[in-house]
């Protein structure tokens, strides 16, 4: 990908999104790029659609490109009454794919995106295939997930912990986000930009992310193999090697919990943010599945 192309998926998401869709409480803000067949993109805590910002000009071609801030991320709209957690954002993702008429639509998520789309789709006939990043797992979580999930239990957390991920210095410690990149300074310059940045200017945005983080339902993991038998179109599993997140391994072990083909990539040196990180290999490992001309093997 040239500087030119780079610099076109920065742009969009500086830019105004193309529209918004009203949702329960709030609107979900939507950008859409690129020509061919639909892809949604759903996006993770504690970041916005613009997590996809350098993924998406590799699909740009191939694929129409509809990218979503989910309430209380990026440009979505949304107040304190906005009701925010699993099942209220994957009603949000219903609504949007209502709104848009997707009726012939790939579907990708990225870490808790993953499971919000899979929560809000998983059966519905218009998704042709899966590109699921970097999410959640079925069977025992890793040490690093169960310590961050933990989190919630902690009053007040919300404080000490946007605190954390808006210093520069305190945001690459483990604790907080350190181990999300192969390359810790990744952590400055865009990524703060979009992400860390407005959480240190915008109360509301503070108390949107932890709200997400304090309601999170962990029943809605415990679903997973349920939602994974009923999706029987092809699924690409899409994780780094180094992920302490989620590990490759039990994605490894997911795999026959789904109901169709499934293939696994796995990113050499990949952390949790593998598609910000090797955009070229996540859009390669995507685009076949994407347009539903996989062949059903394990790619890893």
């Amino acid at each position: 990908m040239n500087d030119r192309t780079a610099s076109t998926g920065v742009d969009l998401f500086r830019a105004p999104p193309d529209r918004h869709v009203e949702v329960s409480g709030g609107a979900v803000a939507v950008r859409s790029v690129g020509a061919g067949p639909d892809v949604l993109f759903v996006h993770g805590w504690p970041v916005s659609g613009a997590t996809f910002r350098h993924l998406v000009p590799h699909l740009a071609e191939d694929f129409r490109s509809h990218v979503i801030d989910l309430p209380g991320a990026g440009d979505s709209r949304f107040d304190r009454d906005t009701p925010l957690g699993i099942a209220e954002h994957a009603a949000s993702v219903r609504t949007v794919v209502d709104a848009l008429g997707l009726d012939d639509v790939a579907v990708v998520g990225h870490d808790s995106g993953g499971l919000i789309a899979r929560h809000a789709l998983a059966s519905d006939p218009r998704v042709r295939a899966w590109g699921l990043v970097a999410t959640e797992q079925t069977g025992r979580q890793s040490l690093r997930f169960g310590s961050f999930l933990a989190l919630r239990h902690v009053p007040g957390v919300g404080r000490p912990l946007t605190a954390a991920l808006t210093t520069p210095a305190l945001r690459r410690l483990r604790v907080a986000l350190g181990d999300c990149f192969a390359d810790r300074g990744r952590l400055d310059g865009e990524f703060a930009e979009f992400f860390l940045d407005p959480l240190r200017d915008d109360a509301d945005r503070r108390w949107a992310v932890g709200k997400l983080l304090r309601t999170f339902d962990v029943g809605a993991i415990a679903a997973l193999p349920a939602l994974h038998r009923a999706i029987e179109v092809p699924v690409v599993l899409v994780y780094g090697d180094a992920d302490a997140f989620f590990p490759v391994e039990r994605a490894r072990e997911m795999m026959p919990t789904f109901g169709g083909p499934v293939t696994l990539a796995a990113i050499p040196g990949g952390r949790l943010f593998v598609h910000e990180e090797s955009p070229r290999e996540v859009a390669e490992a995507l685009r076949p599945v994407l347009g539903h001309t996989q062949g059903g093997v394990d790619v890893s």
